[in-house]
């Protein structure tokens, strides 16, 4: 894939200039954060790797993308009528949700949030789906449907492999989850036999999904161009409609399907070493301080998990050089691990949109710093420098997947904490997408909650196509 000219591309990559007191001291520190910003070359070379990795995996060879098939096989067609459930699972808390569609228009929804006790997150599976199964029929007899068939969507958080819409196999758990026995087991199956141990209710379950493909489906709700779902919140993922004669691996019956959704699993992108080659030193420290080192490559540059420690990390840097926070003050926490989150980052950035300064006081008096007019701008900087190259990381892929759809116009449906609190990653990855692929028209839209709507119209969609089976 080329890019337009290099000095079109060049020009609007540039961050805001560092203006400091000290001209060496301010040459000193862009040479301190240039391996934190790309070349014309480097980011067509990140191109190339990412499309190389993607045909490897789409074709079952070995890539650090998964390319998963969700066999998730269209989108909403607008004839989905009646009640569907969605039960979404991913941390310690969970939700139960009950849609009522019309015409495939949401005209009602209720939700009730449910909470996990740390001892049914270990041990025993059994004890954590009859736990789900109980909330599932507390939620559906209070809502008077005990006697109801209702399709259930499982939005399932947790890396697995699907043999089809419905089987999903746990390959691992996360967070704080650990029951070995479900390890390579059926998360549907699981769900199914803790609701027929009860038999109170006629719950179904009829899909299973990740909440990256779940913000998808919620997008095409809100706009039927819809093709590409994206999550960048604590953590990134991405999935998008594939034509379905390039998808090899498929194990049921096809019917005649022309897309399918595919679930990329970008996090991992890289963790096989093929983007070692933008890595720096403050990445290589940001993932020796992580609880899994040499995974979760792609993340570590792009997600809200992990920014505002790759600020954190590049600051302590130039504090130990004597560049930064050189008074008659101690840097003091600013300087333990974990301590800068990436919420203060987004707070900082709100202060270089504004040319001010408030945020970046209050947040270095938070670490005991009372910063000079030097300082202020050395932190705006570095979190602007790391805040961009995520910007540029996200908008280089998705430029390739609107390169590789190649339709007149797609939407790109968006969720996630980091998304919605950064005040201009979105400007960003407009603005570098727009350079990347002049010719591909787009739109980009927040789809909130894909884990909870979107899987209730998963349950949808899979009920109309099991219909058409039978």
């Amino acid at each position: 894939m080329v890019v337009p000219t290099e000095h079109a591309l060049n020009d609007a990559i540039q961050v805001s200039p560092l203006v400091l007191s000290d001209d060496v001291k301010r040459q000193r520190i862009e040479q301190k954060v240039a391996g934190l910003r790309f070349s014309v070359a480097t980011i067509n070379e990140i191109q190339d790797v990412f499309v190389s990795e993607m045909i490897k995996g789409i074709h079952q060879q070995p890539s650090s993308l998964q390319m998963e098939n969700t066999y998730v096989p269209e989108l909403l067609d607008g004839t989905e009528e009646g009640l569907y459930l969605a039960l979404d699972l991913g941390g310690t808390n969970f939700r139960l949700l009950l849609v009522e569609l019309m015409h495939g228009t949401t005209i009602r929804e209720e939700v009730e949030k449910y909470r996990i006790s740390s001892d049914l997150k270990v041990g025993s599976a059994i004890r954590l789906f009859d736990y789900l199964a109980k909330c599932v029929s507390d939620f559906v007899i209070a809502q008077g449907l005990q006697d109801v068939e209702l399709p259930l969507g499982f939005t399932f958080s947790f890396p697995m492999v699907q043999h089809s819409l419905d089987i999903g196999m746990l390959v691992t758990w996360t967070k704080t989850f650990n029951c070995p026995d479900a390890v390579s087991e059926d998360a549907v199956r699981l769900l199914r036999e803790a609701l027929d141990r009860r038999g109170d209710t006629k719950v179904k379950v009829v899909a299973i999904l990740n909440d990256t493909t779940g913000t998808l489906v919620q997008g095409s709700a809100l706009d039927s161009d819809t093709a590409i779902g994206l999550i960048l919140g604590t953590g990134s993922n991405a999935c998008y409609l594939e034509r379905a004669d390039r998808v090899e691996h498929w194990e049921t019956e096809r019917h005649g399907e022309r897309e399918v959704i595919i679930d990329i699993e970008w996090g991992a992108f890289g963790d096989n070493g093929v983007l070692d080659f933008i890595k720096t030193d403050y990445d290589r420290e940001n993932d020796a301080n992580s609880l899994i080192v040499n995974s979760f490559t792609f993340e570590k540059y792009i997600s809200g998990k992990y920014l505002g420690e790759l600020v954190r990390i590049v600051l302590a840097s130039l504090t130990k050089e004597g560049m930064l926070f050189t008074g008659d003050h101690h840097p003091g926490s600013i300087l333990i691990p974990g301590k800068l989150t990436t919420e203060l980052v987004s707070d900082i950035e709100q202060d270089s949109v504004e040319g001010g300064s408030s945020n970046t006081v209050r947040i270095l008096s938070m670490f005991g710093i009372v910063p000079d007019e030097d300082d202020v701008s050395i932190v705006q900087y570095v979190c602007e420098v790391v805040s961009n190259r995520a910007a540029l990381l996200v908008a280089i892929c998705l430029a390739v997947l609107l390169k590789r759809i190649d339709k007149e116009l797609v939407t790109i449906a968006v969720d996630g904490s980091l998304y919605k609190h950064h005040p201009r990653l979105e400007t960003w990855i407009r603005q570098y997408i727009s350079l990347l692929v002049p010719d591909h028209k787009f739109k980009i839209i927040h789809a909130e909650d894909g884990s909870g709507k979107g899987a209730a119209l998963v349950a949808a969609i899979a009920q109309r196509l099991q219909q058409r089976i039978d």
